[in-house]
């Protein structure tokens, strides 16, 4: 049986200096694949399972006005349920690998989707906006271990040989689901009401948790009492709380001239330093950090991580410029990014039946130069960009989708012992959500800070001597337009042209920066095939 692992020697030299910090039980012998119909239904349960959980990562963004609105209080207050969620989940996911061998991967996965059902629920119930933070923190705390799970089942689900196909299947419902988010939330909120983004959780998550079940409940990992690192989780909530707030409100605060963020920071950073330390030291740790003596599993990582908040911080980016400088609606913004799910539905199925015949570098590189080609594309735009121009880049770009997921876990998780699964997926998954939240800061700061220097430059220009500045402003007065009116009409002008101008920079900026995480992906080791079941995308168990 054919299935991908990575070399031998893949781990840095005195990895195995250390112990695993938990040693697994006996295991029983492996299950076999799916096959079937059983196959069909159990893929179909945890890629809607997964759906449901990346999309609401997003559902809400649009729908904060009228959230503010109907419970009272400012947007600003408002945007607490987009970081209540993200805090918790992003603390959230680096504990799968623990609680799967606490509880069994079957039922910690089912316990995940009915409680985030329940939540969602509660959400949609909340009479105030402390309320619904409250039942956000929650959503976003059950829903951690979601999609690291749903992952590792689906290994588990397919022969060795498939294993890339298995990760293709997850791969399409992680791609499409935030484009699909904002667009969703925003047709909801406008022709329902916004509990309803909520509520459809119910009865998806209700289906998906009765046919996981009924497919995967003979398949479960058994449960054994370990003990559990208390120290490290306070200092894990300690230091990723503090930074994703920081984060989230630095902007808002305007970042270091608060003593609010600097206080945060600082906060973040003792925490952090604190929780390595005690981490790498710890017999039982909360988070295997040892993980990252494996040269694949940290190369890997970095790249999906740096590459995941640039594109997230682009996604954020787009749409902000259509809707507040070209004239889009949030539905119609929705609409010119929904051509991204084109080719990442239609490819992914081919990458992951590929990806144990090709070294997965070489895809990565594919999915790593086409992101600079749409970026570069992007960075030429001008406010004269008509819908079919922004579309373009976007449909490219579904193609550089369908190639990036896969081929890096199949490099993060190639040759990592299956009962170290769960707890390699679930610190893979805490770097890219927590690089996420970094690159929607990074971009929207950035982009606001250059807009601002452009449309200083850009003023200096309009003078009593420049003969186009007083041209126009002539013609306005001649169309009935009193002074301040042409002025602000003028003035609206040079807003727009600046946050093209910035905006641009951040496509060029990202657009070299995906060029060079190529030479980054080729400093892992060749990921080959070779003949065994044992490996650890093979299965979970």
């Amino acid at each position: 049986m054919t299935t991908l692992t990575a070399n031998p020697d893949d781990a840095l030299p005195g990895a195995g200096a250390k112990p695993a910090p938990a040693a697994p039980p006996a295991r029983p012998a492996a299950h076999p694949p799916l096959t079937g119909a059983q196959l069909v239904l159990g893929t179909l349960a945890l890629s809607a399972a997964t759906f449901m959980n990346v999309l609401d990562t997003s559902i809400a963004n649009v729908s904060i006005p009228a959230i503010s609105g109907d419970l009272g209080v400012s947007p600003t207050q408002g945007t607490w349920v987009i970081t209540s969620f993200g805090v918790a989940n992003a603390i959230s996911v680096p504990l799968t690998g623990w609680l799967a061998q606490r509880f069994g991967t079957v039922r910690l996965f089912i316990t995940s989707v009915l409680l985030f059902v329940l939540s969602s629920w509660a959400c949609g119930l909340a009479p105030s906006i402390e309320a619904l933070i409250a039942m956000r923190v929650l959503q976003g705390a059950v829903a951690g271990p979601m999609i690291p799970l749903s992952q590792t089942l689906l290994l588990a689900s397919y022969p060795p040989a498939k294993a890339g196909m298995a990760l293709a299947m997850w791969a399409i419902t992680t791609l499409v689901a935030p484009v699909v988010g904002p667009l969703l939330g925003g047709w909801i909120t406008d022709n329902i009401s916004w509990p309803w983004i909520f509520y459809i959780n119910v009865p998806v998550g209700l289906l998906a948790a009765a046919a996981t079940w009924a497919v995967y409940r003979k398949r479960d990992t058994p449960g054994r009492r370990i003990p559990i690192d208390k120290i490290g989780l306070g200092l894990l909530v300690l230091w990723v709380g503090s930074m994703q707030i920081a984060l989230d409100k630095g902007k808002e605060l305007d970042w270091f001239s608060s003593p609010v963020i600097v206080g945060l920071f600082v906060i973040a950073a003792i925490g952090l330093a604190a929780f390595l330390a005690w981490e790498l030291t710890e017999e039982h740790p909360i988070v295997d950090l040892t993980l990252f003596k494996r040269r694949n599993y940290w190369i890997s990582t970095l790249v999906l991580s740096v590459a995941y908040g640039l594109f997230f911080g682009n996604v954020v980016l787009l749409p902000l410029w259509l809707q507040q400088f070209m004239g889009y609606t949030a539905t119609q913004a929705g609409m010119a990014l929904a051509p991204v799910g084109l080719f990442a539905i239609l490819l992914s199925p081919y990458v992951g039946s590929r990806v144990s015949k090709v070294d997965p570098r070489w895809f990565t590189t594919i999915a790593l130069a086409t992101f600079a080609l749409v970026l570069f594309m992007r960075s030429r735009f001008s406010t004269d960009a008509d819908q079919l121009t922004i579309m373009i880049p976007t449909l490219i770009q579904g193609i550089a989708m369908a190639f990036f997921f896969i081929p890096l876990v199949t490099i993060a998780l190639g040759g990592i012992e299956p009962h170290r699964i769960p707890a390699a997926s679930g610190l893979n998954n805490f770097m890219r959500i927590t690089a996420g939240s970094f690159g929607t800061s990074i971009f929207s700061t950035m982009w606001e800070d250059r807009a601002s220097m452009h449309h200083a430059q850009l003023v200096e220009h309009i003078t009593s001597a420049d003969p186009a500045a007083q041209a126009a402003l002539g013609n306005l007065g001649n169309a009935g337009f009193s002074a301040s009116q042409s002025a602000a009409m003028v003035n609206r002008l040079i807003d727009q042209q600046a946050a093209m101008l910035s905006a641009d920079e951040l496509f060029m900026m990202s657009s070299v920066l995906f060029l060079c995480l190529i030479g980054v992906i080729w400093l892992a080791r060749p990921v080959r095939a070779t003949t065994g079941s044992s490996d650890a995308a093979a299965g979970a168990h």
